[in-house]
């Protein structure tokens, strides 16, 4: 299934983890997408989407999703498949990784499979739009290069197996 990595980032960090999940699935470098840079016509070229963004504010996602979620409305994406991943600090315990449930409910809209829910140990949050039934799991992978950096790569590695194994 010919896979696509899309992400935003500010500081890098999202970056440098959807480069780590391309090596884990075996994606390609050219096939892995800052959204600055494309458009949603290149989700045409892939059945497979993954999806990143660290989370701002009060949950936001980074400001280079924001025309591309607005485009996302009116795309009609059934036939493929769609995960989401992305970056916080647990610390903001009311929005911890909230761009995750921004993406994954802006997708899940267009008729594509949605997969890639995980468990969000270690984390300690109150609230996240990425975690829809508080204690339980979240609707894609939460990273926290803040607080768990020690976590990600195990976390990245669990998350790819249950990807391969949905696919």
């Amino acid at each position: 299934m010919k896979t696509g990595i899309f992400y935003a980032t500010s500081t890098g960090t999202t970056g440098q983890v959807a480069e780590a999940i391309a090596k884990a699935m075996g994606v390609a470098d050219a096939d892995v997408f800052d959204v600055a840079k494309v458009g949603p016509d290149k989700f045409d070229d892939y059945e497979f989407l993954i999806l990143g963004s660290p989370t701002y504010g009060s949950g936001e996602v980074q400001d280079d999703w924001y025309d591309m979620l607005d485009a996302v409305k009116a795309l009609n994406l059934n036939g493929k498949t769609v995960a989401v991943f992305g970056c916080g600090d647990e610390n903001m315990s009311d929005t911890f990784c909230g761009a995750v449930g921004v993406i994954y409910n802006a997708f899940k809209t267009t008729g594509a499979r949605m997969i890639g829910t995980y468990n969000t140990f270690p984390y300690k949050f109150d609230a996240s739009e990425a975690v829809p039934v508080p204690g339980g799991e979240a609707v894609g992978l939460l990273i926290d290069e803040v607080n768990h950096p020690e976590d990600t790569d195990k976390r990245i590695a669990g998350w790819v197996e249950s990807l391969k194994k949905d696919l």
